[in-house]
């Protein structure tokens, strides 16, 4: 397959794409360098775990996705999981350094258009999901609203650790306990999850949080694999009812560099709503991290959940970046 596009100076060159299964990890390796690169100097992100994880998928040749070749050099790639009847866009990424924004952006709309079309046209792929942190909002609509996927804006927020601590609020008559994620949680807190998020737009743009089930693969995945960072025991923490030992709330996080965490799931019980808890499980976390020198917290929300964001923001974040969920239901 070819791509027409303009480079730096104007030339036309075209680019080729071609399936992923014909790269090794040493064809994609400065690539995900550069991608590397982009996540540090944007989001505070070391990105160098998950970069490393898809180039195995890449060796191993049982990753679906697609790579774009100009005059052999890879300047960009895509790809995908499929989950059941579910594709989800891992990732896609073009190196902007050799060539025109407006080069690199056909070339990037390009991997999207075909790894959209090859999730579509999976046999019994009825849904796909994608969450793409490092595009700007808008920046990748086209492509995806030719598809008919529905578009979510989402913030990526972040708080300095290195201010003065604020005193954790009072949660109101309810006596709560606080302690650290355990093995043993799993269930209970992944029922938990399906419970605060029914009816909420956050679970239509992860089906995983419409059942139990799901829960469960998503807190699988968030303490076992490194996509959001690696999981962070001593910051994850649990809110139960000290009369009845009923998990309250969850926060879960992760580090993302040596020094900056990131709150990969806050939720709480709709029977214990407004009465302060997950402003105490943030504050908590919060503490705990500074406490071991972090300097950085960082978080993403649905700017559609106006909440959630005003909590946020009580609590110090303020959004640094802007970009899209998309969803395709077939």
């Amino acid at each position: 397959m070819l791509c027409a596009a303009w480079c730096a100076s104007g030339e036309i060159t075209f680019v080729e794409i071609i399936e992923l299964r014909h790269f090794s990890s040493g064809d994609l390796r400065p690539l995900l360098h550069a991608e590397c690169e982009i996540w540090q100097s944007q989001l505070d992100w070391d990105y160098s775990g998950s970069a490393e994880m898809v180039l195995r998928y890449v060796d191993s040749k049982i990753l679906p996705g697609f790579a774009a070749l100009d005059r052999g050099r890879v300047l960009g790639y895509a790809f995908y999981v499929l989950e059941g009847i579910k594709g989800v866009v891992g990732d896609v990424f073009v190196d902007r350094a050799h060539g025109s924004e407006t080069a690199s952006r056909m070339v990037e709309a390009r991997l999207l258009q075909d790894l959209i079309g090859a999730i579509q046209d999976s046999p019994g792929v009825v849904r796909a999901e994608a969450q793409l942190l490092l595009l700007p909002t808008g920046m990748a609509a086209e492509p995806f609203g030719a598809a008919r996927f529905a578009r979510h804006p989402r913030l990526f927020m972040a708080r300095s650790l290195e201010s003065q601590a604020t005193a954790a609020p009072h949660p109101g008559t309810i006596p709560f306990g606080i302690r650290t994620w355990e093995d043993g949680d799993f269930q209970q807190v992944a029922g938990l999850i399906s419970a605060a998020y029914l009816h909420h737009v956050d679970a239509e743009i992860n089906d995983q949080y419409q059942s139990t089930s799901g829960s469960l693969r998503f807190l699988n995945n968030i303490v076992r694999f490194p996509g959001c960072g690696t999981f962070d025991q001593q910051s994850s923490l649990l809110a139960h009812d000290l009369r009845t030992n009923q998990i309250a709330g969850v926060v879960l996080c992760s580090t993302i560099r040596a020094d900056v965490g990131h709150v990969t799931q806050i939720c709480v019980d709709p029977r214990y709503r407004s009465k302060g808890l997950g402003e105490l499980l943030m504050e908590s976390a919060a503490a705990r991290l500074r406490h071991r020198n972090f300097r950085s917290l960082s978080l993403t929300v649905t700017q559609a959940n106006h909440g959630a964001i005003g909590l946020y923001e009580k609590l110090g974040f303020s959004a640094q970046h802007i970009f899209d969920a998309f969803v395709w239901n077939g």
